[in-house]
């Protein structure tokens, strides 16, 4: 059980370093204005025109950093520093956040895989929900005694984690892709200046180390519970 916990511990404080980080680069660049005085939502609305993207609309959203791409609705949704900022670090992440749109439009790979994924994913999480309630209850010794419901329970918690990690695996592609379709077509398009894109794939850059420490959390946590098994059919 420290064992786990420790992982958990571990990669909570590496995920708040890095989003404390990324908030503070966030609003480093946010304080700067582009040269071409556009919007998010005006950096989004063109880089959609240009990729072909007609269908897509573009929306506000409450909250600090919660910009995303729903691909069921097609929408963009900007927060509202984003929406109106006019800023490199708005430009950042209303472009990162089209390049998904993107995505959706050319049927990239590794976004159609992770959409397969969302629906075991919710399964996955509502079980070690679960799991992890019963085990911080006093349902981890039963994972340690080698009984038969123990075991059972424990390959439940792998196939869950294994879910788990390969969800977050198959994002990094999808994340780091999104930011180098927005990055080149800012670069291509002369969206921003020379300056204005080393701030913008900086921002970017925080942003997608997010989703490297969440991917590692689940690979490490899968890795707990193998290890346990098989330490278990050794014995």
């Amino acid at each position: 059980m420290n064992g786990i916990i420790l992982i958990s511990l571990v990669f909570m404080a590496a995920g708040w370093l890095v989003s404390r980080r990324l908030k503070s680069k966030f609003a480093e660049y946010s304080k700067i204005g582009l040269s071409n005085g556009l919007s998010g939502a005006e950096i989004a609305q063109k880089m959609l025109n240009d990729n072909g993207i007609y269908d897509v609309k573009i929306t506000q959203v409450e909250g600090q950093l919660t910009d995303h791409y729903n691909p069921l609705d097609k929408t963009v949704n900007l927060s509202g520093d984003v929406y109106h900022g006019r800023s490199a670090a708005a430009a950042a992440v209303a472009a990162h956040e089209c390049g998904h749109a993107v995505q959706h439009a050319t049927a990239y790979a590794a976004l159609k895989m992770r959409s397969t994924l969302v629906p075991a994913v919710n399964i996955a999480s509502k079980v070690m929900g679960m799991a992890n309630m019963f085990l911080f209850m006093g349902g981890f010794y039963l994972l340690t005694q080698g009984s038969a419901l123990g075991n059972m329970l424990l390959l439940v918690l792998i196939a869950a984690n294994a879910a788990i990690a390969a969800f977050a695996t198959i994002t990094l592609p999808v994340e780091f892709d999104a930011s180098n379709r927005a990055l080149k077509w800012m670069e291509t398009r002369n969206v921003v200046s020379q300056r204005e894109h080393a701030m913008a794939k900086d921002a970017l850059k925080w942003a997608a180390m997010t989703y490297v420490v969440s991917a590692l959390g689940a690979i490490a946590n899968l890795a707990y519970y193998v290890m346990m098994f098989l330490g278990r059919r050794d014995d």
